[in-house]
């Protein structure tokens, strides 16, 4: 098994290949990352000088770079992160979007095609989306894997975008493709523009916990460590040509997660929870802003045998903690950048 992973230095490729580059030595991984703002690859410090590990320097959007890395790899597995992903920044820069994750996709599908041709015996192109290209749901229902695709966002629609060309090529091509869909993600590694990290740092360090709205939307929360033991699971043994849903079985509005977050900082700093929670306000929501996520998990539990075995509350505690810890990790990302956004969304609450 070779195993090449795209956006291995973002948040949930960076979980996956610390999970199993140790565990699997003798599996060869290759990581192709083009470092963007939110590829940080002092995440993956404790694996850089791994024998079975190696990393190239590489936009998706190149395809005769992306050609010549799966070319030179030759690898048997393909699992794609690579992705922008925040929806705030995909109302702003829709372009980037459609680079990153419909040309990304397409070059990366074709590099496969092209260097897999009829040899596709044992061959797996993976691909890791989201549950938002199903749009969004009211106050009851799940999304299933035969949920038609809304998408309502930049981001979502380019990710709906890309899970159409898998699809695709899988039908077309008879390239080896798997698909599957995941809800809200949280864990160590994240880059502070999502919800936890940023409501967790702040949390920590006296600041505002800027509350889009009235806090009333509602995800469901997917501990990162999880979601990459079922990636792997469908990797492996789910069937070619098939979607899976991914998600943690954990509804929360925004606001029960911010106070979820002060509780976890209350314990960790030993302050009044109410003290912190004093820190909440709330902003102009933002547009087009769904309302519910949930995530039907049937078919990967009943076909894979897969469930996660992170309840949410352990979950944010061990996330909140490991951003309380991390320090070094948290001021290497901080770069001009990230500020300028912060700077940019939050009309300077979040700095």
């Amino acid at each position: 098994m070779r195993i090449l992973v795209t956006g291995g230095c973002g948040f949930i490729g960076a979980n996956f290949l610390l999970k199993y580059v140790p565990q699997l030595p003798d599996v060869q991984f290759l990581n192709l990352d083009a470092l963007t703002y939110a590829g940080n690859p002092l995440s993956l410090q404790s694996i850089a000088d791994r024998e079975n590990y190696d990393f190239a320097h590489i936009n998706l959007a190149n395809d005769l770079e992306v050609t010549n890395a799966v070319e030179g790899f030759q690898p048997t597995h393909i699992v794609h992160f690579a992705a922008e992903t925040h929806v705030d920044r995909s109302i702003k820069y829709p372009r980037d979007f459609l680079n990153s994750n419909v040309i990304g996709t397409f070059n990366l599908l074709e590099a496969a095609r092209q260097v897999w041709g009829d040899n596709l015996s044992d061959k797996v192109f993976h691909h890791v989306s989201t549950d938002e290209v199903y749009g969004e749901l009211g106050e009851t229902g799940m999304f299933e894997e035969t949920t038609p695709y809304s998408p309502n966002s930049p981001y979502s629609a380019s990710k709906a975008s890309s899970d159409h060309m898998v699809r695709a090529w899988n039908h077309t091509y008879g390239l080896p493709t798997k698909i599957t869909n995941c809800s809200n993600n949280y864990g160590p590694y994240q880059f502070p523009e999502k919800l936890i990290p940023v409501m967790s740092l702040n949390a920590l360090a006296g600041k505002p916990l800027p509350v889009y709205g009235k806090g009333e939307n509602i995800r469901d929360w997917l501990f990162v460590g999880d979601h990459a033991e079922a990636i792997f699971r469908v990797m492996t043994d789910g069937p070619v040509g098939e979607t899976f849903n991914i998600g943690g079985n954990a509804e929360r509005t925004n606001l029960q997660v911010v106070h979820g977050i002060c509780q976890a900082v209350a314990e960790i700093s030993n302050q009044p929870v109410e003290k912190i929670q004093d820190q909440i306000t709330f902003v102009t929501d933002r547009p087009g802003h769904d309302f519910r996520y949930a995530i039907d998990t049937t078919k990967i539990k009943n076909e894979l045998g897969w469930q996660p075995s992170q309840s949410f509350e352990e979950g944010l505690h061990q996330t909140v903690k490991w951003y309380s810890e991390n320090p070094n990790w948290i001021e290497a990302v901080k770069s001009g950048e990230y500020l300028k956004w912060i700077n940019e969304h939050y009309q300077g609450e979040s700095n």
